[in-house]
């Protein structure tokens, strides 16, 4: 892989466009007729990237965007459609509930990607889009972008979206989204905790962005892996057992290779390796 191209799929995508640049993997949803909604063959194209970089420490970041000034509007109403209209029969898997697995899929793939990951959230940011922005290590928005959760509205629950909104932002809150179908702006998302900075145009998006990337690229790649891991098991396992085994990263890092370099970098007053070419 190379500034610029990436070998992750010698066929090309249909709908969605990546681009590597200085290790951060720009990945832009492309459906820009459909306000980029997520058909599932972008979440087969989307999914395909993740698990082709989950072992590749030359991928910093990946930064989650959409073409045409919308990020998503959701999942495609045409697949859910033809799921519903496909043959089924009591005591076979469900078509419907199969497809909507799917996108669940996606959304802890990305949530336990070792790379960092950032989501630019402008337009629409609705059902899918909006979950999407829950599994985002770093969420930026524009100040005039749609967020939302339409399911409730159109008869059926967000699903695969539920439970990563309450971990973002708490029962509370995410109850009363869902039960009023709110739409809301790029404001109200930092205030409720959905995103972390708001810009209010172009030339802001651009700066934060760039911005966050250099203080990513300061940090050391297997590092970031590593505490991305060790936070991601609290709530799941005996608060002992997440110690323990954040010893055993921590004592792992420090004889390894980055820790190594970080240390004597420290000490000869340099920036590490990762630091000075953001590779």
């Amino acid at each position: 892989m190379t500034d610029g191209t990436t070998d992750l799929a010698p066929d090309g995508y249909r709908q969605i466009r990546v681009r590597l640049d200085r290790g951060a993997l720009h990945l832009t949803l492309a459906r820009p007729e459909a306000r980029n909604a997520m058909s599932l063959a972008m979440i087969d194209e989307i999914a395909g990237v993740f698990a082709a970089i989950r072992d590749r420490r030359d991928v910093r970041v990946v930064v989650l965007r959409g073409e045409g000034g919308n990020f998503c509007a959701g999942g495609d109403v045409k697949d859910m459609a033809g799921a519903r209209g496909a043959p089924w029969q009591p005591g076979e898997p469900d078509p419907v509930a199969a497809t909507n697995r799917r996108f669940g899929t996606l959304m802890i793939q990305v949530d336990r990607a070792p790379q960092a990951v950032v989501a630019v959230l402008e337009g629409a940011v609705l059902g899918g889009g909006f979950g999407l922005a829950c599994v985002a290590d770093v969420a930026i928005a524009r100040a005039d972008a749609s967020f939302g959760l339409p399911e409730t509205g159109l008869g059926f629950p967000p699903a695969q979206i539920a439970a990563f909104l309450v971990r973002r932002i708490g029962l509370s809150q995410a109850r009363r989204l869902a039960v009023t179908g709110g739409r809301f702006d790029g404001r109200v998302a930092r205030e409720l905790g959905v995103v972390h900075s708001v810009c209010v145009d172009d030339e802001g998006i651009t700066r934060e962005v760039d911005a966050t990337l250099a203080q990513i690229r300061r940090c050391a790649p297997g590092a970031i892996a590593a505490t991305k891991h060790i936070m991601a098991q609290v709530g799941t396992m005996d608060l002992d057992a997440v110690l323990d085994d954040a010893a055993a990263r921590f004592a792992e890092a420090v004889r390894g290779p980055e820790g190594t370099e970080g240390t004597m970098a420290f000490l000869g007053k340099r920036k590490p390796a990762w630091a000075e070419d953001g590779q």
